[in-house]
């Protein structure tokens, strides 16, 4: 594969397309409107007054601290995947309408349903994609990859490119008045990356495995310094595959795209004009979806349910890896948000080192 070959530009350029056609009609939206998992990531309101108690005939008025202190108390304890559902029982509740684009939904659940028998809701944020993908990856792993034993990749990209010593943490995962170190804690969540990871491994059963992989997404510090972790592993990858291109050597298809962009043609660009910003106000666009892959060493295979009935309504991130490589399984309805389809009462392939 060479850098220089229009042909196969133009064909990866087609690839990425199609995510703006999403969403045409604000009547096909699902029908309990916040069900795209955004409603995981919200709290609920509560009326701070007069609380009646269970058992007992006083009322009690709760502060607003208390009462604030409790919400955050029920947001930790939430799994950031919602239960599993019945595909098609989802399908239906989902999308009732009677619209094109509501019967092609349906339909690519439909055969979906051929291989999976239920679908887990994901917090809707903007972390969606990095967190299904790792919540995948840790639930059915056997062994710790090679790629996360090896040498620092935190001090390597800040004594190399000199890029994460202004990193962006998300608010939850501010430390102090937020002018810490950087590098150490940003070192300190690879660490905890690996742990988790190891742990989930050593895991003596599967349902032991999924009961662990439960804890770690709850939201809070914990599990986002989990989805930096990765960030940091795809800037390190992205670095890595740079340098590579500008000696001349050959690189995934993908890279042609990821460089080409005026907003990041180089490593430092790509982190401040898009890294950075994926889950604080943006998530991961199509091409930085074949990064993440690519940075896991693990095959993304993702329905992506709008596209039902083409060629591109099962696309691989990346492509080029099916056969050698470790996969995990997503579906999307706009190529934004994306949900984990489940495998019951078959086996699933595991994820070894590679």
């Amino acid at each position: 594969m060479t850098l220089d070959r229009q042909e196969e530009d133009g064909w990866m350029r087609s690839k990425m397309e199609g995510s703006d056609e999403t969403n045409e009609e604000v009547k096909d939206a699902p029908a309990e409107g916040g069900s795209h998992a955004g409603n995981l990531a919200e709290i609920q309101e509560v009326t701070v007054g007069d609380v009646q108690l269970a058992g007992r005939s006083s009322t009690y008025e709760l502060s607003v601290l208390e009462m604030e202190a409790e919400e955050i108390g029920k947001v930790e304890d939430r799994c950031s995947l919602a239960p599993a559902m019945d595909i098609l029982s989802y399908s239906e509740r989902e999308w009732k309408g009677h619209t094109a684009k509501s019967a092609l939904i349906r339909k690519g659940y439909k055969e979906m349903s051929q291989t999976f028998c239920s679908l887990r809701r994901v917090r809707g944020d903007n972390y969606c994609a990095l967190r299904a993908t790792l919540f995948q990856a840790l639930t059915h792993s056997s062994q710790l990859p090679s790629w996360l034993q090896e040498e620092d990749v935190t001090l390597q990209l800040e004594a190399q490119e000199g890029l994460i010593s202004q990193w962006t943490f998300p608010r939850e995962c501010l430390q102090g008045d937020g002018t810490g170190d950087a590098i150490l804690q940003l070192k300190g969540y690879m660490e905890l990356l690996r742990n988790k990871w190891q742990a989930a491994v050593d895991c003596s059963s599967a349902a032991e495995q999924q009961q662990l992989c439960e804890q770690v997404f709850r939201g809070g510090e914990e599990e986002l310094g989990l989805l930096e972790a990765l960030k940091l592993l795809m800037l390190g990858r992205a670095a890595e595959l740079h340098g590579r291109m500008q000696a001349g050597g050959d690189v995934p298809l993908f890279c042609l795209l990821l460089f080409a962009r005026d907003s990041s043609d180089c490593p430092r660009s790509f982190l401040s004009n898009h890294l950075s910003h994926v889950g604080l106000s943006a998530g991961l666009e199509q091409v930085e979806m074949f990064l993440l892959g690519h940075t896991l060493q693990c095959t993304i295979q993702v329905y992506r349910l709008y596209k039902a009935d083409t060629e591109e309504f099962v696309t691989y991130y990346p492509d080029d890896h099916k056969d050698d490589w470790p996969s995990v399984s997503l579906v999307t309805e706009d190529d934004r948000h994306y949900n984990v389809p489940i495998v019951e009462a078959a086996e699933h392939k595991e994820l070894n080192s590679s």
